[in-house]
């Protein structure tokens, strides 16, 4: 399945996660919609600014707003593993950022990971999980996102997110992003996050609500976590998402982008 509308790196860490709710309405964005078999992705959503330089890395901003449903209403498969390669002109920049480990996040509310981790943080929102046990009801349960630096080992570097929901009971869910280096023509950065089991099987994360932007000073020089360059007048990607189901949505993305004068 091939789509060429919005989105590179930002559907990239978007579905990732998978989580959060609402509106599909994201910066004045139309959203993309995408359908594998019965279900569909709905994302909106884009990099500030995108007025850039050609050649020098300059700060951004990523919101990302969207939804995974079904055409049919019933409750959508559950994500089990997100896989990209985004542009070699967008990357993120870790070096001398505070890290959090995956240990300190697990079993942890929103409210302790950000006493432990508070300045390895670097975006926010919210997620929201669809449940369906067999002896009721299906039913929605929205609750904080947090999106942390997990620091740089070796020519990794992992990016966390931290959902903590009510499912029924108060429950942190949490993804690692791992994302290396790649030289495979304009692609630059292979990413791949495996989604746990949420609810014993009965759960799936359904839509998602974040922004990540973080400025930090390293080395006397004032940085950003996300970094990008308008080289070659948009930005493109490729995603696979698979289901545990069985169903896997691919695409091939390319964002526009116009050079700073």
């Amino acid at each position: 399945m091939k789509m060429s509308r919005r989105l590179v790196l930002m559907l990239a860490l978007a579905v990732i996660v998978t989580t959060v709710a609402g509106g599909v309405a994201a910066a004045g964005i139309p959203p993309t919609v995408v359908r594998a078999g019965n279900v569909t992705l709905t994302v909106a959503g884009g990099l500030a600014p995108t007025t850039l330089p050609s050649h020098a890395m300059a700060p951004v901003a990523l919101h990302l707003d969207g939804r995974i449903g079904t055409v049919d209403g019933s409750q959508p498969p559950a994500v089990k593993e997100f896989v990209l390669d985004s542009d070699r002109n967008a990357v993120i920049d870790a070096a001398g950022l505070p890290s959090c480990s995956i240990g300190q996040l697990r079993a942890t509310s929103t409210a302790t990971a950000e006493k432990k981790c508070g300045a390895a943080i670097v975006g926010r929102g919210k997620a929201t999980v669809r449940v369906a046990f067999s002896e009721q009801a299906p039913f929605e349960a929205t609750g904080p996102l947090l999106i942390l630096n997990g620091g740089i080992h070796g020519a990794t570097t992992l990016m966390l997110f931290q959902a903590y929901v009510s499912i029924p009971a108060p429950t942190a869910i949490v993804v690692p992003l791992r994302m290396t280096p790649e030289r495979k023509g304009r692609y630059g950065l292979h990413s791949v996050a495996s989604i746990p089991v949420i609810a014993g099987g009965a759960g799936s994360l359904t839509g998602f609500e974040f922004t990540i932007h973080r400025l930090f000073t390293h080395a006397a020089r004032k940085r950003s976590y996300i970094e990008a360059r308008c080289a070659s007048s948009d930005f493109v990607a490729a995603a696979t998402v698979a289901f545990r189901d069985g169903t896997s949505i691919r695409g091939a993305f390319a964002e526009p982008c116009r050079p700073r004068q």
